[in-house]
């Protein structure tokens, strides 16, 4: 039996035997397993040094196995959550993936900041601002509730939290009037932001207010691109109006973040002291294309284990490239794999957008939604032609604003389900 492959960096393990599970691994699973009942129901574990076999038996965690089991499942007793809530040892988060029903995570108070903190240490761009004062600007999806994204209709000043300013209403529809617009950029502007962060496609449309109004806003040496996976031309169009760094970081409210690294350069790595992320081929003909699944680390309350994302990552000599959810990507009948990034590379020179959505409607039609200031040109359709193969019909559509999902996130590349 061959030993599982991890995306972490060789040395957070040690070398890696062939039959007995590495020191790290097997005290982080075995103080999971401590924590939280709902493992030992699934798959019990014996005293002795844990094998490789043992590890491959634990079964892998996926999202609809906590919606089904509940939050509760990860307590001996589920009064430990309200006590814990009462006396501010844990707070709760809702969160909706783009698949999935809702789902309350618990956390420990604290927990979020530490291990956003950890992730900016990774990064050569975002450590110099862990440990000092700054100013931070977040344009969170709609779905995004509770404490980490406290988008609710209150007045300016009572939206900013340790240096962050939220800059989202519960009333935002996605469908931005010019009056909301006007306040985000007037708050953007006031506030002075050494970082902004938000959702790759609502960071676009911000960065279309702001040339609309022309207005700057020179303080910003970072931008985060989170929540949902990027398009290049949502990243050009970021960069003409905030002409910073950006910085791809990757992860989920349940699970924290995961990978961090610069935009489009796949050299994305882990974030070791988050999570052990182990490597799962995904499809024969794939050698370098894997599904992850995530241990974390640390965790008391809710604590993952082998927790299978959904999400594809492919391997370069420079890092990671977080292609997407599964179901956001597409196979063309000769097995090549179609992604946004292909996506992207299809696209005209002469072409750029604010937004795309690409929406196959039928096994040989697609449509292509895109917002612009202009009609796409006549070699758009064709060259999408090209990318999908002989047979398939693509149609291009121009509008005024693109709709998220219920869950407020967005699929750039959405095939039929299969």
């Amino acid at each position: 039996m061959s030993v599982p492959v991890f995306a972490n960096h060789p040395a957070v393990f040690g070398p890696l035997a062939v039959d007995r599970m590495p020191e790290p691994l097997e005290q982080e699973i075995r103080s999971i397993y401590e924590r939280s009942p709902l493992y030992g129901r699934r798959f019990p574990l014996h005293n002795n040094p844990l094998q490789w076999s043992s590890y491959r038996g634990i079964p892998a965690l996926a999202k609809k196995d906590i919606i089904e089991h509940g939050h509760q499942a990860f307590f001996a007793d589920f009064r430990a959550i309200e006590r814990g809530m009462a006396e501010k040892r844990f707070e709760y988060e809702s969160t909706s993936g783009t698949t999935q029903g809702p789902m309350t995570v618990i956390m420990e108070q604290g927990w979020w900041e530490a291990q956003t903190d950890r992730a900016y240490l990774a990064s050569p761009i975002l450590r110099e601002f862990v440990g000092r004062s700054y100013r931070k600007c977040v344009l969170a999806p709609v779905g995004c509730s509770s404490n980490l994204c406290p988008y609710e209709d209150h007045p300016f000043p009572h939206r900013y939290f340790n240096g962050t300013v939220f800059l989202n209403l519960s009333s935002d529809p996605f469908a931005f009037p010019k009056a909301e617009w006007d306040r985000i950029v007037l708050e953007l502007q006031a506030t002075k932001p050494e970082v902004i962060e938000g959702e790759p496609i609502y960071l676009s449309l911000l960065a279309r207010a702001m040339q609309q109004r022309g207005v700057s806003v020179p303080s910003i040496r970072a931008v985060i691109l989170t929540y949902g996976k990027a398009s290049l031309q949502h990243s050009r169009r970021i960069a003409e109006v905030f002409p910073a760094p950006q910085v791809d970081l990757y992860g989920s409210t349940e699970a924290g973040y995961l990978f961090v690294g610069e935009a489009f350069q796949d050299n994305s790595l882990v974030i070791d002291d988050n999570a052990f992320i182990e490597l799962v081929p995904w499809r024969a003909g794939l050698p370098d294309v894997y599904q992850i699944y995530v241990t974390t680390r640390g965790r008391e309350a809710m604590p993952l284990l082998r927790y299978h994302t959904g999400d594809i990552v492919r391997k370069f000599s420079t890092g990671y490239r977080i292609l997407g959810r599964e179901g956001g990507l597409h196979f063309r009948p000769d097995g090549a794999l179609v992604s946004p990034t292909e996506v992207d590379a299809a696209l005209p020179d002469n072409f750029s957008c604010w937004h795309y959505s690409f929406v196959q409607t039928a096994e040989q039609r697609w449509d292509f939604h895109y917002v612009a200031e202009h009609s796409a040109p006549p070699a758009l359709a064709g060259e999408l032609v090209r990318l999908l193969g002989e047979g398939v019909r693509v149609n291009a559509f121009r509008r005024k604003f693109i709709a998220p999902a219920a869950s407020g996130k967005f699929a750039l590349l959405k095939p039929l389900a299969r």
